[in-house]
């Protein structure tokens, strides 16, 4: 115990290490062992009510039939990009893309974002360059 009547150190877990991988929860537990047995019944029922007409049901059904689609491979020419000059084709292609309905502006957005880190990675290269270049120089 620390002095301030507290047992651990102020930002500092009290279980550094986190919930063992595989782990669940005891409420997750507890459903298992209320539904043990059960699962045919109440999809048969999900079913049932489903094809009665109930709209919550129904959709219940359809999400676990065709799950909403989160990703999709998209498939378009990006030009290389190779140093910061090259940026503008890679833009242009991606807007010409969307202008051709071949990627959504949110595919595009997201394409965006893995092409603005690829710039940051060549620029931090670039600068890494250009350092150790003047720092060779400094030294002779």
């Amino acid at each position: 115990m620390r002095g301030n009547g507290k047992p651990f150190e102020q930002g500092q877990s009290g279980n550094p290490a986190g919930r063992p991988k595989g782990a669940r929860h005891r409420t997750t537990l507890a459903m298992e062992a209320l539904l043990d047995g059960e699962a045919e019944a109440l999809t048969r029922k999900a079913i049932e009510l489903a094809l009665d007409g109930d709209g919550p049901a129904l959709r219940l059904c359809l999400d676990r039939l065709a799950p909403v689609r989160r990703d999709r491979h998209v498939q378009f020419d990006l030009p290389a990009i190779d140093t910061t000059a090259d940026l503008p084709k890679a833009t242009h292609a991606l807007l010409q893309a969307i202008a051709a309905g071949e990627l959504t502006p949110s595919e595009a957005a997201d394409i965006g974002k893995a092409v603005d880190a690829h710039v940051r990675a060549i620029e931090v290269t670039d600068i890494h360059e250009r350092l150790a270049r003047l720092e060779e120089g400094s030294t002779r």
